[in-house]
């Protein structure tokens, strides 16, 4: 989590750099109504809390409980694997004594395949999930960068900062802070894309 919050930090600042772009590109004379902080040469500020966006973000936590979930059935999957590999080799152990030198030699070959082959299995399993978790957290920080920029074609801030305790930024005002209407904007984005399980069940009824 603390990884994630501090990456979600650097790509805030990146999306200070475009939002600045963006709000020179635009009418400079356009206004406000937002309670930001302006500095002397007019700039609006506000801050974004990233723990508490990753916290409240629905999709953040949708794929959490998803990875979690397929790293226990892995866990449970692999340690039936190797369990069962474990036995064969302790059963040969036993009687490898009562066997022919080639009987013996065939089955440690065998036996030695399997455990090399059931490695290369977990380690195959353990990247394709680590691959597949960096491509969900890369989405989730299209999701949150494409919202501060849809976001502020209202509000022309020129800075939307990440703040996190123990961050680079050592107060912030609560009267600068938006990311509640962050949360309920991407939240409400991303149930927009989820499958109407309620209204189906409904329906059946």
């Amino acid at each position: 989590m603390k990884n994630l919050s501090l990456a979600l930090n650097a790509v805030l600042v990146v999306a200070v750099a475009v939002l600045y772009y963006l709000h020179f590109k635009g009418d400079s004379n356009s206004s406000s109504g937002s309670s930001a902080a302006v500095t002397a040469d007019g700039r609006a500020i506000v801050y974004v809390n990233a723990d508490s966006l990753l916290n409240n973000y629905d999709f953040f936590k949708d794929t959490q409980k998803a990875f979690e979930q397929k790293g226990t059935q892995l866990d449970v999957e692999l340690n039936q694997k190797g369990g069962a590999i474990q036995r064969e080799i302790q059963i040969f152990q036993q009687r490898a004594g009562g066997m022919l030198a080639a009987e013996a030699q065939a089955k440690q070959l065998e036996l030695q395949k399997k455990a090399s082959d059931f490695e290369n299995y977990r380690q195959k399993a353990a990247n394709d999930l680590s691959v597949e978790r960096a491509d969900q957290t890369e989405k989730l920080y299209d999701n949150i960068f494409e919202y501060i920029k849809k976001y502020n074609n209202d509000n022309k801030y020129q800075y939307v900062l990440g703040y996190q305790k123990g961050g680079g930024i050592l107060f912030a005002d609560s009267k600068l802070d938006i990311t509640q209407k962050m949360i309920e904007g991407l939240n409400k984005e991303y149930k927009a894309t989820q499958p109407k399980t309620e209204e189906k069940k409904e329906e059946k009824k």
